[in-house]
Parts: structure tokens; C-alpha cells; sequence
């Protein structure tokens, strides 16, 4: 089943997890690029991206403009509770949606919705919970990887690609 909403966590997904503080106190996050043509696939099959972060950070505001994504909510404390508001104003259920999460906070999510994936950094005990344990890192192109594995597992990913040609 290809997923009507594909929901992402960013530290830990798109990122090593880790934060590079100045002396004057800025914070920076490395993205990994490649990650972008995850959001692109999905782009070119209509297929929504939402990010869903704790953290409270213009950094994954700026990305996700820079992608184009218009779901992204920063500073969430209850993911469920999130996806379940956006799936009802979206006329869909968890079983239609796709999350991939590294961590504690993500676990909630994760058991509910019908695809489920982590990267290769995330703790067993949630990698063990999950459909795709992915082989990749957070912030060396885990998110997409985890596309890439449901657009193969329905199909379709040489498809797609060319699309995107």
C-alpha cells in the first residue's frame, strides 16, 4: 500500500542527532541532501511530507521551506495527538499514513500507523518495534532510504525515478 501522508522526524532522521553550538550561542544542523529527493519522489506521486520535530528550530523551518513542504510542525509534544488532528482534516486514518522516528518520543506513532521505519542509529528497542529498520543513519539519507524502500516494496520506485528525469 503506498501511504497517503508520509510523516518524518527530522533529529535523529535527516540529522546525526547532533547540534553545533558558537561561542555566541547559534545552533547549526547538518542536513543530508540526498534526503531531498525522498520529498521529491513523493512529490511526484501527490503524496503529502509532514515534519514533525520537538525541537522549536527555524533550522528545520528553513529546510522545510527550501524542500517545500508545508506540513511542518515544530515544537510538537504529542505526535499521536498530531497525527491523528492532521489525518482527520486530511479524511484519512494512521493505517493510511508512513512515519519514520528514531527515538522514545517517537514510539507512540510509530505502533500506530501503517508503515513504520528507523534508521540504523535508532536504539534497538524502537528499531525492533518497526516494519523498515533501514540500514542507513539519521543525516546520511535514512529518510531517503525509507522511501525508497516503500516505493520498491509496491513496485514502483524505477518508476518514480524517472519521473523525476
Amino acid at each position: 500500500m503506498l501511504p497517503k501522508l508520509v510523516i518524518t522526524d527530522i533529529d535523529g532522521v535527516w540529522t546525526d542527532g547532533g547540534m553545533i553550538y558558537t561561542a555566541d550561542g547559534d545552533i547549526a544542523k547538518r542536513f543530508c541532501v540526498t534526503d531531498g529527493w525522498g520529498v521529491i519522489f513523493l512529490r511526484k506521486l501527490n503524496i503529502p511530507v509532514a515534519i514533525f520535530t520537538g525541537e522549536n528550530s527555524q533550522i528545520v523551518a528553513r529546510r522545510a521551506e527550501k524542500l517545500k513542504i508545508d506540513l511542518c510542525y515544530l515544537g510538537v509534544k504529542d505526535k499521536l495527538a498530531l497525527a491523528n488532528e492532521l489525518c482527520d482534516k486530511m479524511g484519512i486514518t494512521l493505517a493510511d499514513v508512513a512515519f519514520i522516528g528514531d527515538d522514545i518520543n517517537d514510539l507512540c506513532l510509530l505502533r500506530k500507523v501503517g508503515i513504520s521505519g528507523s534508521p540504523a542509529n535508532a536504539p534497538d528497542y524502537v528499531r525492533s518495534q518497526v516494519r523498515y529498520p533501514g540500514a542507513k543513519r539519521g543525516g546520511y539519507g535514512a529518510f531517503r532510504e525509507f522511501v525508497e524502500t516503500i516505493l520498491r516494496s509496491e513496485g514502483i520506485l524505477e518508476k518514480t525515478v524517472e519521473l523525476c528525469v
